[in-house]
């Protein structure tokens, strides 16, 4: 498989920025020729619905210039419709446990949130920011908007507040404990 269709799954399945160097390295190849098959990349997604977005020596799938008025169509009529099941457990992940990553949401849930996630920014319900330790992430929570709008004057007023943000905490901390286990196997086997 050529090295531009990896990066366009790559770019498809993270849903967010990725460096160069990133990619080289989940690539296993060099930089130099991630770049390269970038530029392969970009030719061949001239005239479809998709292209590569650059910003600061990052790269992510985005749409098409041309795609901007049915694009727009779809957003509004997005917007006004209700949230679907998905939505609304995402949201409710956010909600229970402020400052959650999309590694942790996609854990929770089982499956991959970004979608979802996106769809969540554009209405305005959640927030995304920069990971407080780790720049290469970023955590959601929701905006006052939404917590104006549920009726709530702080998080603490949710139903079952401390028992459901409880069980959110040891589920995510048994996923990490479980990747730690992994990654030390993972180490013991690459040192023999």
């Amino acid at each position: 498989m050529e090295l531009d269709a990896k990066i366009e799954a790559l770019l498809f399945f993270k849903g967010e920025p990725v460096s160069t160097k990133e990619m080289a390295k989940y690539l296993k190849t060099k930089e130099s020729a991630v770049k390269e098959a970038l530029g392969t990349l970009e030719q061949k997604l001239e005239g479809r619905g998709l292209s590569l977005v650059y910003k600061d020596n990052k790269v992510m799938l985005g749409t098409g210039r041309e795609m901007g008025p049915l694009l727009e169509e779809l957003r509004k009529e997005e917007l006004d419709k209700e949230l679907s099941k998905a939505s609304l457990e995402t949201l409710s992940v956010i909600l229970y446990k402020e400052g959650v990553t999309r590694s942790d949401i996609d854990y929770i849930r089982g499956v991959n949130s970004s979608f979802i996630l996106r769809n969540l920014l554009i209405r305005g319900l959640i927030e995304r920011k920069t990971h407080p330790t780790d720049s290469r992430k970023y955590v959601y929570s929701p905006t006052f908007e939404l917590l104006q709008h549920l009726g709530l004057s702080k998080m603490e007023d949710l139903p079952e507040y401390t028992e459901v943000t409880k069980s959110l905490q040891e589920s995510v901390e048994g996923a990490e404990e479980t990747q730690d286990t992994i990654t030390k196997k993972q180490d013991t086997n690459n040192d023999q």
